[in-house]
């Protein structure tokens, strides 16, 4: 199977919460449907929407199991919701969501042959539909920046899947997006869905209150098995490889710390309400070695020290046969938390009502602040976010302590390919701390 983001495993069976269950139910759909209708009754930016109406005319820029998933979600999270257009580079992805979205949500489903478009630039043809005003954009990491560019130009609302840039080059296009975004009264939501699950939303408010008191540290952990692969066949180019075989090249994922454990560093962010100010990290590539595993590591280990002092120690692999932990902790003078839930020491709680799934409220609340002309915007904050994780991928690479401030204003990184076409695309070999230099 070939995905173009989030492979299944990533979020689902943890054991914490985390993931996406069953499926949104009928009491949870009315509730959100119900929120979303009365978002929709107050006087909002009607220039927001297509053919001077409410509904939402999605387009897929990315049509693998992620972007299809996110697709299929924003249908189930409102009322008027419809799919318009598809892109991918490869037809046989789109005909596989195609396939998807027939079988789930047919209803929604509008989309002609000749709005199906492929090849590296087609999300451009995707854009330039006029009745499309939301962008679902689920592409490879590597390409959201330039994706999310395009899309805010275009004048389109986005749903942008996590990390949202491989790079510090990439992160400043993203934070300027964000901020033309602002001024065309757009919205933009990350897939950082902790950001909107129930759970995550009561521990957070507790914490900001002093339910634990100052913090003082805490640990975030994505250790888990390994995933899907693509091997490469004569008939590929490396472009076309790399695409389909995104996980693996620094690239197109930015590494598994990028990729998947910017989730848990995104929540430590959110409790300390605060970026980090260094970062130190090690890690390597002992296990994943084969020519199919790119040129990324298999395991990170990341202190990311916070204001005054605090730090933080972060953890992720992907390592088969090896014991499995997707939390975060966060310690303060007077107790501790966990992300999942729970809060011990001087004011135990325990979170244990029901909570619809963030991966469909998240669409809730971004179409609902559409309809409100009070648009949602998490551009720069997921955006710092994906930078916490990139720095530690640095600092891992080369061995060297980064500041946030170098990483931010003066780091000239950019790993994009010399050339968006399908062909050759050399890559950088595996970084070898000590030797691989710091741009």
């Amino acid at each position: 199977m070939i995905e173009w983001l989030k492979p299944e495993t990533e979020d689902s069976g943890n054991g914490n919460g985390n993931g996406h269950g069953p499926g949104i139910t009928r009491r949870d759909f009315i509730k959100t449907s119900a929120a979303a209708s009365l978002a929709a009754a107050i006087p909002g930016n009607l220039g927001l929407y297509a053919a001077g109406s409410d509904t939402i005319r999605i387009g897929v820029i990315g049509c693998g199991g992620r972007g299809t998933g996110a697709t299929v979600d924003a249908v189930n999270s409102s009322p008027g919701v419809e799919i318009l257009a598809l892109f991918d580079p490869f037809q046989d992805r789109i005909d596989g969501s195609l396939k998807t979205l027939r079988e789930k949500v047919p209803a929604a489903l509008k989309v002609k042959p000749e709005r199906c478009f492929t090849g590296l630039d087609g999300y451009k043809k995707l854009l330039a539909i006029k009745d499309i005003n939301c962008i679902v954009t689920a592409a490879p990491p590597g390409f959201r920046p330039i994706h999310l560019k395009a899309a805010v130009e275009a004048g389109k609302n986005v749903f942008m899947e996590k990390p949202v840039a491989v790079d510090p080059v990439g992160i400043r296009s993203v934070i300027a997006s964000s901020e033309l975004a602002a001024t065309k009264g757009l919205a933009i939501v990350a897939g950082t869905q902790r950001r909107h699950q129930k759970k995550y939303l009561e521990i957070m408010k507790r914490i900001h209150e002093g339910a634990i008191g100052e913090l003082v540290g805490g640990q975030c952990y994505w250790n888990q098995g390994d995933l899907w692969v693509i091997k490469k066949t004569p008939e590929m180019t490396d472009m076309e490889w790399q695409c389909r075989n995104w996980l693996y090249f620094s690239w197109t994922s930015g590494d598994h710390i990028v990729e998947q454990h910017v989730h848990n560093i995104d929540v430590m962010n959110w409790a300390f309400r605060a970026t980090p100010v260094k970062v130190m990290g090690m890690g390597g590539r002992q296990v994943r070695t084969a020519p199919e595993y790119g040129n990324i590591f298999d395991h990170f280990a990341v202190e990311f020290e916070y204001p005054n002092g605090v730090r933080v120690m972060s953890m992720c692999r992907q390592t088969p046969g090896c014991a499995d932990r997707v939390e975060e902790k966060i310690v303060g003078t007077k107790g501790y938390a966990f992300g999942y839930g729970e809060i011990g020491g001087a004011s135990p709680w325990k979170f244990e009502a029901d909570e619809p799934n963030p991966y469909v409220v998240e669409h809730t609340d971004l179409i609902a602040s559409i309809r409100a002309g009070k648009p949602l915007n998490e551009g720069k904050r997921v955006a710092e976010s994906t930078l916490c994780a990139i720095i530690g991928r640095m600092s891992a690479y080369t061995g060297r302590a980064i500041s946030w401030d170098w990483a931010m204003n003066a780091s000239k990184l950019d790993l994009s390919p010399a050339k968006y076409e399908f062909g050759p695309n050399p890559v950088d070999p595996v970084a070898v701390p000590g030797k691989t230099p710091l741009i």
